[in-house]
């Protein structure tokens, strides 16, 4: 197969900064706070290189949604090695409500635009969890889909993934064009070196609106409030079995 890759860059909050709940409750402060790639975005991007590097594929196109600022993210993702990015602009309140429905949606609209033969994704972006962007966008392309991935390899027109499952792992063998979304265990990502970070400054970034692609960015979810997990209690020793047997029934649990 010789075909192009399309691939999903989220811009998160960075994994090892403490999230802050906003005062009124609305969601969590993101002004001021630092930002990198969806760690699992960037399991997906290194095997779209490690494709284009076998000539497995022939072009990894890095797609992000969001303001100006995601622009970084997909040149994080051209310094690793993908061809070339888009930048899909959604800023304002339509970012501030932007779902999996309407990524999925972008990124269908994308992949046929494209003809992309694979669209890769990470399983899902720490920030929300919502673990959907994959399945979503499979639905609407109507493309067979091999989610949370640990391994990947193309025979022509076919894709064998194995995936990870609760009971162990299960292969499955797909035809292209199909979604893939990228678990944990699929690579270990490389780190852009510096002269490859100057090099991604030349790539091109195009930059299009949602509605250039027909997409309707209404959300039909409501975030009622935001709060903060509740603090954990301190715990408490016994000394004997009956003394916790004890404690547990004062406690109502047993």
């Amino acid at each position: 197969m010789s075909g192009r890759v399309l691939v999903g860059v989220k811009r998160v909050i960075d994994y090892a900064v403490k999230i802050r709940v906003k005062p009124d409750n609305s969601g969590v402060v993101t002004d001021g706070v630092k930002h990198s790639m969806n760690p699992f975005c960037e399991i997906a991007v290194e095997e779209a290189v490690k494709l284009k590097e076998k000539k497995l594929i022939k072009e990894v196109v890095a797609v992000s949604c969001g303001p100006q600022q995601s622009q970084e993210t997909i040149r994080t993702a051209l310094a690793m090695g993908a061809d070339r990015g888009i930048h899909v602009e959604v800023t304002g309140k339509d970012y501030d409500t932007l779902g999996p429905l309407q990524v999925s949606k972008i990124l269908a609209a994308l992949a046929k635009k494209e003809e992309a033969q694979l669209v890769i994704l990470g399983k899902q972006a720490i920030d929300d969890d919502c673990n959907q962007t994959g399945q979503m966008t499979a639905a609407l392309l109507d493309w067979p889909q091999g989610t949370f991935a640990s391994e990947v390899s193309l025979e022509n027109d076919k894709v064998k993934v194995v995936r990870e499952i609760d009971g162990g792992l299960e292969t499955i063998k797909i035809s292209t064009p199909a979604v893939l979304t990228a678990d944990l265990r699929l690579n270990t990502p490389r780190y852009a070196t510096l002269p490859n970070i100057m090099k991604a400054k030349k790539k091109k970034i195009a930059n299009v609106k949602p509605a250039d692609l027909g997409v309707d960015l209404t959300s039909r979810l409501e975030v009622l409030r935001v709060d903060e997990p509740p603090q954990r209690q301190a715990g408490m020793k016994v000394e004997t079995v009956d003394d916790l047997v004890v404690k547990l029934k004062d406690a109502g649990k047993v």
